[in-house]
């Protein structure tokens, strides 16, 4: 093996010749044989960078792409051609091994980092003395072009070929701090609404051929479709450090009834990218603690209090996110937000809500589908509306034969709430009624349990429970030897 020559694997960086490091340069200057990959028209974007550290007389080695798409007339078609290749490839540089020759194989950016090099070290390297010099990643280029940090503290990068799908793209965006997207070129319109669905368009920035004089630094919205290159990447910087826009807003939140995985993708990102977070105490304690985010917790009955302090935090610039427990717009902070920004002195805040798994839904997941046809959803407290109110709706409700998720249904300080209910109900349903309740559904101490609107207790119903009252329609099964409940969703004539 000792007469044989070595592998250079050669990081040349993004681009720029001066980022080669003096060790690549002085390889690249010794070696015997300096190879390169192209397309078909010829252009090595590896051997401009290389060429000022080049000598005269050096054997070039060119390899040339067959296909760099998927259309091929090759039998094996796409991946067939490539195969191939490589297989070929190898067999050029094997025999200058072979022959004793120095070969430095150039490789943009790092060797071992989404470049073509490694596939020449997988059939190599167990043959022939290898060495690899890492090179300057685009990921690092780009960063220094954009001029902001990447991540910061315990954020997380996670980096992305853009060929691996809109949805998969959209899903890994939602969960990470900080991305990189590379190999753009004809995926950049799948990119885009990934980053869309993610909720991150905003805040994802566009890099063209960082480092060198060509380069190209725009707003991800702003890069022309049809004009992106293979070489350019979009990056998406950890939010919760970026200083803060002049002008803030509100993001009102759901996180759902308990369990982290039913927090949505989109919910994490607004609440990664958040100045500020605004809520009950016990909800912004289920949102993990991020450096340099204020927290401002206070007590459930103080919603409009609340909702004013989060307009004023986004007047002075802040990015705002008002936590609620399943979603914010089923009796939750939304309606309280929104209620707030009509007056006057906040109509220039804006504010989103973005929606979460409701806890009827979670409840009747646990058992089935007993909310499979119409329902309806009814809060048995009388803080907010009379008991009178309540009570019609609840009898109007039951008359119409709809299924009911009851939420708030008691307190410490409400208690008789229960039984009157199920007394109201009575006079529509028959005792033998399917009753679901669902304790802390999604939470440590979950349970749920069938019963019936004759039989259950109304002293076991506290605040943290959901109840659903079925209609006429609504059965309860046996599957797997646990009781299954459901409302048909066709209705008899």
């Amino acid at each position: 093996m000792s007469s044989h020559g070595k592998l250079w694997g050669i990081g040349l960086g993004p681009g720029d010749p001066e980022l080669v490091t003096v060790k690549a340069a002085r390889i690249i200057g010794e070696a015997d044989v300096v190879a390169f990959h192209s397309a078909r028209h010829g252009r090595s974007i590896s051997r401009s960078i290389a060429a000022p550290y080049m000598r005269p007389g050096q054997i070039e080695e060119h390899l040339v792409y067959p296909v760099t798409t998927e259309t091929t007339d090759h039998p094996g078609g796409y991946d067939g051609a490539i195969e191939e290749f490589y297989v070929e490839s190898a067999a050029k540089l094997a025999r200058h091994l072979e022959a004793g020759h120095s070969v430095a194989l150039l490789a943009a950016g790092d060797p071992l980092f989404y470049s073509s090099y490694m596939h020449m070290h997988k059939r190599l390297a167990d043959r022939f003395d290898t060495e690899v010099i890492p090179g300057v990643t685009s990921v690092s280029a780009a960063s220094a072009a954009l001029g902001v940090p990447l991540v910061e503290g315990e954020q997380v990068l996670t980096v992305l070929p853009a060929t691996m799908g809109e949805e998969e793209l959209a899903r890994r965006l939602g969960k990470t701090d900080a991305a990189a997207i590379m190999k753009l070129g004809r995926s950049y319109p799948s990119v885009v609404n990934a980053l869309k669905r993610a909720g991150r368009l905003d805040d994802a920035h566009y890099v063209e051929r960082a480092s060198t004089s060509r380069q190209r630094v725009l707003p991800a919205t702003d890069a022309a479709a049809e004009d992106v290159p293979y070489f350019s990447i979009v990056l998406v910087p950890g939010l919760a450090r970026v200083p803060v826009q002049q002008r803030g807003e509100v993001v009102v939140v759901g996180l759902g009834p308990g369990d982290e995985a039913w927090t949505t993708p989109e919910v994490r990102t607004a609440l990664a990218a958040a100045t500020d977070l605004v809520g009950y105490g016990p909800y912004l304690d289920r949102v993990a603690v991020r450096p340099g985010q204020r927290r401002h917790a206070s007590d459930n009955r103080v919603e409009a209090e609340r909702a004013a302090h989060a307009l004023s935090l986004a007047q002075s610039g802040a990015r705002v996110a008002v936590v609620s427990s399943g979603d914010p717009g089923v009796f939750a902070m939304a309606a309280a937000v929104l209620e707030v920004a009509a007056q006057a002195e906040w109509r220039d805040v804006p504010v989103r809500v973005l929606p979460g798994m409701t806890a009827a839904n979670a409840v009747a997941s646990r058992v089935g589908a007993p909310l499979g046809h119409d329902y309806a959803v009814i809060s048995l407290s009388d803080r907010l509306k009379p008991w009178d109110v309540v009570a019609e709706r609840l009898s109007a409700a039951a008359a119409a034969d709809m299924a009911i998720a009851i939420y708030n249904p008691a307190s410490r300080s409400r208690t008789w709430q229960v039984g009157a209910m199920r007394d109201i109900l009575l006079e529509h349903r028959a005792p033998d009624t399917p009753v679901v309740l669902g304790r802390d559904v999604g939470g440590p101490t979950e349970r749920v349990r069938v019963s019936t609107l004759g039989e259950f207790d109304p002293a076991e119903v506290d605040m943290r429970t959901l109840l659903i009252i079925g209609s006429s329609q609504t059965q309860v099964i046996e599957n797997n030897g646990s009781p299954a409940v459901f409302t048909p969703r066709r209705y008899p004539e």
